[in-house]
């Protein structure tokens, strides 16, 4: 289970709640290439009775029919709309003033819609204010957690935008999640063992995108898939949880040696440089040399836990 959550950021989220009030709608920037692990589940309790606006950032470098898939999956929630956009792209931005009028419904004429900009950090939230705001407005930078106050800006279309700091969550339960995220660079390269979120990675795109592993590393194969029995439990010490390493039925461990000793991880003697492997990889994943790839779709939400008989008499008497 993964904690990272600084100061700044839990001040944020008191923040966030004290505005939301005044607030008519929410967007919410996503990672196209992972729009569940993305999505702050602290986010979506606090703006659970507002319209959310979820804008996948970086289609560009996500699997157009994935991005598909994710737009038509929340479309399909009650008060909620999607747009896969690339961030710098304006003539795509242009659709959002629209969509939030849309989500608002009827509003004074006398005032702009009022709209909340929130997502984790790295996400592109400040590139796409800054392209709706049609001049740098916020900071940017391809490190977590940049923004650090609250930021307005009025924008074409009667549109009021309220910008907020990236926000993780307190502890990340979803392991599976917390090492899309740190795939991508939206975790900080320190929060979990570098090597460990590309030997993941690397068993995670054999299982989704083999062609393009391949053809990237000129590897000559991938290890054998080899499908799991009953998954292992991990963390001994909290709630059992699946060893998602082994449900992606290969060896990353195989895949990222063969990365890197055809880039540069060959040393004397033979011993291979995992850590030149994952420097290769994330890297190269995170610029979109290996294509448009996606880590993750609507199938693979995990299912509401499942309340035991004390949780449910707990809730009854509330």
């Amino acid at each position: 289970m993964l904690g990272w959550f600084p100061g700044h950021m839990n001040k944020a989220r008191r923040q966030i709640a004290e505005v939301l009030p005044e607030i008519d709608v929410v967007i919410e920037v996503l990672d196209a290439r992972l729009p569940y692990s993305s999505a702050n589940p602290m986010l979506a309790e606090l703006t659970r009775h507002k319209p959310v606006l979820k804008i996948l950032s970086r289609a560009d470098l996500a699997d157009p029919e994935r991005t598909a898939e994710w737009v038509a999956f929340f479309d399909a929630q009650e008060n909620m709309r999607a747009l896969a956009v690339t961030t710098t792209n304006t003539r795509e931005l242009k659709k959002i003033p629209k969509l939030c009028h849309e989500l608002a419904g009827a509003v004074r004429a006398d005032r702009d819609v009022r709209v909340m900009v929130m997502g984790i950090p790295n996400v592109g939230k400040s590139t796409l204010i800054n392209g709706l705001a049609g001049r740098k407005i916020a900071k940017t930078g391809n490190e977590p957690a940049v923004t650090k106050r609250q930021q307005k800006v009025r924008i074409d279309g009667r549109v009021a935008l309220t910008d907020t700091p990236g926000v993780l969550w307190p502890k990340i339960e979803d392991q599976a999640s917390a090492y899309r995220l740190a795939a991508t660079g939206a975790i900080r390269d320190t929060a979990i063992e570098y090597t460990d979120v590309a030997i993941v990675t690397s068993a995670e795109l054999a299982k989704r995108y083999p062609e393009a592993l391949i053809e990237r590393y000129k590897l000559k194969e991938l290890p054998p898939y080899a499908a799991p029995d009953i998954p292992h439990d991990i963390d001994a010490d909290g709630p059992k949880k699946p060893d998602f390493l082994a449900i992606a039925g290969f060896d990353g461990n195989a895949i990222l040696k063969d990365i890197a000793a055809r880039r540069g991880g060959l040393r004397p003697g033979g011993a291979v440089d995992l850590h030149r492997g994952a420097e290769v990889l994330l890297h190269e994943l995170r610029d979109g040399k290996l294509g448009r790839l996606t880590l993750e779709t609507p199938a693979d939400i995990p299912p509401p836990p499942v309340q035991n008989d004390e949780d449910n008499q707990a809730l009854s008497d509330a």
